[in-house]
């Protein structure tokens, strides 16, 4: 599986390239969800879930922020873009997300 490359953006966390995208508009206050993989390389595709709701945590909707926390806390859980795999799924806590956000 890999990020298709349209209508997907590109951000650098830590030094390392990733390549993201929505993968399709949430509904009024429903989950927010999109893939996320290292650019120029494959291996395992990270699936971020947002929960309902999960604007209302007083952050900013600063979707690229959101990203990069995400894949900060995807590596600590043990997420390896680098290594072939199936999807990494993975749900955000909001109140991990209103906290890395702000970095």
């Amino acid at each position: 599986m890999t990020v298709v490359k349209k209508r997907s953006r590109l951000i650098t966390v830590d030094g390392v390239v990733y390549r993201w995208r929505v993968r399709r508009r949430p509904a009024h206050q429903g989950p927010l969800s999109f893939a996320i993989e290292r650019a120029g390389r494959r291996g395992t595709v990270l699936i971020a879930t947002l929960p309902a709701g999960w604007h209302a945590t007083g952050s900013a909707p600063a979707v690229p922020s959101i990203v990069a926390a995400t894949i900060r806390e995807a590596h600590a859980r043990g997420w390896r873009p680098d290594t072939p795999g199936p999807a990494f799924p993975m749900t955000m806590d909001p109140a991990g997300i209103a906290r890395g956000a702000s970095l």
